[in-house]
């Protein structure tokens, strides 16, 4: 089946294929499989978590944790709400009545690194700049819902400089190589997706760490939201991703919306910084 390049930017499988073409990316992408009784019974026998997620969707919206505890127990969590199940049979039941007819994808569960004891996971924004080459402009924490399994902003989720949340984990140095290496990942994701669709022009890769510090792509947005960079107290990088978002959307005459502007003078230091 042939896809529009709208339509394969919005499927999590479709990108997920692509980027496994890639020998640098492919180590750091968590094994997704379709959803489906038999993938479902594998990946947790396998994993012992797993998520579930549409396969076409945003703000966390419709994800689920799913796990496989001991004694053939089974649960799921879904926005605040658990479930528990005493066999595969009845947990796959009450999953397809969230899933419905939708298309939905089953990720390897990754057991991110917590602040607080909330976890927490990575947005890089890597960005086409005038000339054309890809910079990564943005990089920022996101602290998930004490209650909720996602942690994206309009989910309950907590913008935070990443440096604060990494700060009882990794000292100063191993942090500026750790936020090198996900720079680094981020344009090479964004240099290897334009070669199948070139018109696009700019992404947030979202990443999380696992307790060994090893960053797994979770997914990669091709419409990536700018305002959560204007949570931060030190307003230099919204700028910046500011400056590159309106460049990559000045054609379709899209304007921010009026929550997300940001004082005269700030928006000049955009245009100079």
């Amino acid at each position: 089946m042939k896809f529009s390049q709208a339509q394969a930017l919005r499927s999590k499988w479709h990108k997920t294929k692509l980027l496994l073409q890639h020998r640098g990316i492919k180590p750091f992408i968590p094994n997704t499989q379709k959803y489906n009784k038999a993938n479902l019974k594998s990946m947790l026998e396998q994993y012992g978590m797993v998520y579930v997620k549409p396969e076409r969707g945003t703000f966390g919206k419709g994800v689920m944790r799913v796990e496989q505890e001991e004694g053939q127990r089974f649960a799921y969590q879904y926005e605040e709400k658990r479930l528990e199940f005493k066999s595969l049979e009845g947990l796959f039941t009450s999953l397809s009545k969230k899933t419905g007819k939708q298309s939905y994808l089953i990720q390897k569960g990754i057991h991110l690194l917590r602040h607080q004891k909330r976890y927490f996971d990575i947005r890089v924004m890597v960005q086409r700049n005038a000339k054309g080459p890809w910079e990564s402009t943005g990089i920022i924490g996101r602290l998930g819902h004490p209650r909720k399994i996602v942690t994206n902003y309009h989910s309950g989720g907590k913008p935070m400089a990443l440096e604060q949340l990494l700060e009882s984990h990794l000292t100063k140095s191993k942090q500026a190589e750790l936020v090198k290496k996900l720079n680094e990942l981020g344009i090479t994701i964004a240099t290897h997706l334009q070669k199948t669709y070139p018109n696009f022009r700019q992404i947030g890769v979202d990443i999380g760490l696992d307790r060994g510090f090893t960053p797994w792509i979770i997914e990669v947005n091709t419409k990536p939201d700018p305002y959560i960079f204007n949570q931060l107290k030190d307003k230099s990088m919204y700028r910046k991703v500011l400056r590159y978002w309106r460049l990559a959307n000045e054609k379709k005459k899209i304007t921010v919306p009026v929550k997300d502007k940001i004082k005269d003078k700030d928006l000049k230091k955009a245009k100079t910084s």
